[in-house]
């Protein structure tokens, strides 16, 4: 039996102290109130979803709305290869990032494992990033959570004579054309409620709900004046090569060749502070040339589709709360943007971050009539 954490302390207070009945009736109290606790969470991407699925399953007692004005397949996260690793953030604690991937491939790994995998979009991947020059860490932080971990042979090499190092290892790959959906059909099943609405101000939020969740990613940038929150624009094409089962990346991250359920994705680009979302017809042929030295195969191989994307570039991500003074009374916001190309990397490890600020914030602020 899951209990929330309103729940666990009225049924230990009962069972421990049966004949307390100022505590009893304390944590009765405290249940209905909870039951009016109205959350909010702004952005539709896989971050947002995933936050407002953790709230809804773990918080029951709550009330959840999610509001976007973009769904799947009109967001960056459609965009993204959806491949797991990642790199490091200057500023967070690395423990802390061990545990947002850890939490994060656990979750999908569990997914794919599963008989939900399909209708998920979740799968294993597995394949090789190579690289021109040894890298200073050849055993970056999320090798010991992936699958298989090793450095690639001289005889794997001999294919990329270009390239001097490698690594070989199992990940997973989420695609979020079919993950997005999967995660809305969980959250309304969890007793969520969608709303197709365009936040211009968290000011508009402040009368109808206790807590905002801002999981709007370069939206952020508008709506709550974060200039450290910038674009980073991403093209991609689909392709039609279903003889290739595994991945390739370069590891500059420019050059990447991702063998999904129904296409394989090639890419990309990493052009800082562009905000176009028109296809670059150079950046395709780009992408095609690298991606053919890589694969001979793929020159070939039918395109089927061009995407662009912008990415919600940070120095770090930004996954805290604060009091903001909404229509005269302090409103908690919880903050979880800004993860750059790394947003299905680390989506259910900083939702998981996000409700704990929830439920730190719960305990420690009873919420107030809204008048």
């Amino acid at each position: 039996m899951h209990l929330n954490l309103a729940s666990f302390c009225f049924v230990f207070c009962f069972y421990s102290q049966p004949n307390n009945i100022n505590l009893y009736m304390y944590y009765s109290k405290a249940l209905t109130k909870m039951k009016s606790v109205k959350i909010v969470v702004v952005g539709a991407g896989v971050v947002g979803f995933s936050t407002a699925v953790c709230i809804a399953e773990v918080l029951p007692f709550c009330s959840v709305t999610l509001l976007a004005d973009q769904f799947t397949p009109d967001t960056t996260s459609d965009v993204a290869a959806g491949i797991l690793f990642a790199s490091e953030f200057p500023e967070i604690p690395l423990e802390r990032q061990r545990r947002w991937f850890k939490e994060s491939f656990d979750h999908l790994l569990a997914i794919a494992q599963s008989q939900e995998s399909s209708d998920a979009g979740v799968l294993l991947s597995s394949g090789w990033q190579i690289f021109k020059d040894v890298p200073a860490d050849k055993n970056p932080f999320w090798s010991e959570y992936v699958l298989g971990f090793r450095t690639m042979s001289g005889r794997e090499l001999k294919r990329f004579p270009n390239h001097k190092f490698g690594q070989a290892f199992t990940t997973i790959k989420c695609e979020c054309s079919t993950y997005l959906p999967w995660l809305e059909n969980r959250f309304i099943k969890a007793g969520g409620r969608i709303i197709r609405k365009r936040v211009s101000s968290f000011e508009e939020l402040g009368p109808s709900y206790d807590l905002i969740v801002n999981c709007c990613g370069l939206g952020s940038r508008s709506l709550v004046g974060d200039e450290e929150v910038y674009p980073v624009r991403g093209q991609v094409l689909k392709l039609q090569a279903p003889w290739l089962q595994h991945f390739i990346r370069d590891g500059d991250g420019l050059t990447y060749i991702y063998p999904g359920t129904h296409s394989v994705t090639v890419g990309g680009t990493r052009q800082v502070g562009d905000w176009r979302l028109e296809v670059d017809q150079g950046d395709s042929e780009g992408i095609l040339e690298r991606c053919s030295q890589l694969e001979p195969s793929l020159s070939r191989a039918q395109v089927l589709g061009e995407w662009v994307g912008l990415r919600p570039g940070r120095r770090n991500p930004r996954v805290e709360r604060e009091l903001v003074l909404l229509g005269g009374r302090q409103v908690p916001v919880v903050h979880n943007y800004g993860h750059g190309g790394w947003g299905v990397t680390l989506s259910w490890g900083t939702a998981l971050d996000a409700l704990g600020l929830i439920r730190s914030w719960l305990c420690e602020s009873p919420p107030k009539a809204r008048l």
